[in-house]
């Protein structure tokens, strides 16, 4: 399902809903440890999990940034920056599972938008595939499709402003 987008009074925020058939625990697992965060989300670890600490990002180029974890809860939220923008992670339990959120607070849409939110479109479908034991077989075809969609999405909002 693609995410939503809103015009905030501060910019745009995206949203993510998804339904996993596992536990808060078992999701929260994949978003959090680094054996497994790196199966999702390779150039993404965590440093320092608690709020104000830190993911680190590492850039092909050999450089790293550092993201501060803004907001945290464990096993419920997980928020830190993404440039000027914010990514929350949030997890609910539900009778056959969990819900998870992800919200990405974004300043301004800009050229590099949709390829964001494809690739967090991706990665949800990444961490679907590696819960139930079933790897996508493209990841690049897959974000290509989404992409597209993220492209033609955005252009309603491109085109309002």
């Amino acid at each position: 399902m693609i995410a939503s987008i809103e015009k905030t009074e501060t910019g745009y925020t995206a949203r993510f809903d998804r339904h996993y058939t596992f536990s808060v625990t078992e999701v929260w697992s994949w978003l959090t440890e680094n054996d497994k965060l790196s199966q999702w989300f390779p150039e993404l670890r965590v440093k320092d999990l608690r709020e104000g600490g830190s993911l680190i990002f590492d850039m092909p180029s050999g450089t790293a940034i550092t993201m501060e974890i803004t907001d945290f809860t464990p096993h419920a939220v997980l928020e830190f920056t993404w440039g000027a923008d914010l990514v929350r992670f949030e997890l609910s339990p539900e009778p056959q599972g969990c819900h998870l959120v992800l919200i990405e607070k974004l300043v301004k849409i800009t050229g590099h938008t949709a390829k964001d939110l494809a690739g967090w479109h991706v990665c949800l479908e990444v961490i679907a595939s590696l819960l139930e034991d079933n790897p996508l077989q493209s990841r690049d075809e897959v974000w290509k499709k989404w992409y597209a969609e993220y492209e033609r999405l955005l252009q309603l909002y491109v085109t309002a402003d």
